[in-house]
């Protein structure tokens, strides 16, 4: 998954209208933040193995600190429990939770069977990504449906707020039709860095958008 991803943060907003869109979606991507750092420390491991699948060349050899159902369950607390720390607001604390466990429930439904329940556990996945159409058909769909979950939770305070999130929303689609067929990286260290940018990017664009908009006041 990717913009799999990001629909769940944009659909998270109703549940959080509180906790700004960067929080959001920093959770069901948590996972994808950690895995390429741990990629580049040497703890993790993946190959660029073109026909891996039909979706993507990857073929993610040993990821089980960032990307085990188990692990995943011990991120989501950590990170829920900084958030209540600092903003004690349940309802953020708890869709954090939820979001970042969300990760390893659509990479289940993507990938084909290398998702570990625990470290060095078994491994499953259902393997969505053997199907370009069916893949992109799922992810493109979720996200149409976390945007307007999430326009229809807030309202823009200007033009800024109002134009910024059609904008992001399409260059997300631009990227995700770009890395999917824009041709097959050469080298893991640049996709892996690419990555660290990318999201760090995406993440902290979504939070300034998030800060011109607010919550629909219903009267």
């Amino acid at each position: 998954m990717f913009i799999g991803h990001f629909a769940v943060g944009f659909a998270s907003k109703p549940f959080a209208p509180r906790t700004n869109l960067a929080l959001l979606l920093a959770a069901p991507l948590f996972l994808d933040l950690l895995w390429p750092i741990f990629v580049l420390l040497g703890w993790e491991q993946v190959r660029i193995d073109p026909g891996n699948t039909a979706f993507t060349p990857l073929n993610f050899t040993y990821y089980p600190w960032s990307h085990s159902l188990a692990m995943s369950v011990v991120w989501a607390t950590i990170l829920a429990a900084l958030y209540q720390r600092f903003a004690r607001y349940w309802a953020g604390t708890i869709t954090i939770w939820v979001g970042v466990v969300s990760h390893w429930v659509l990479d289940w439904i993507s990938h084909r069977p290398d998702m570990p329940l625990y470290p060095n556990g078994p491994r499953l996945g259902i393997g969505l990504w053997n199907s370009v159409a069916g893949t992109m058909t799922v992810e493109l769909g979720l996200l149409c449906l976390g945007v307007v979950l999430y326009m229809r939770t807030t309202r823009a305070h200007h033009a800024v707020g109002k134009f910024a999130v059609y904008i992001y929303v399409m260059l997300l689609i631009v990227a995700y039709f770009s890395d999917r067929f824009g041709g097959t990286a050469s080298s893991v260290k640049g996709i892996v860095v690419t990555s660290i940018i990318a999201e760090a990017i995406l993440i902290a664009a979504s939070g300034w958008i998030d800060s011109h908009r607010g919550p629909v006041v219903n009267t």
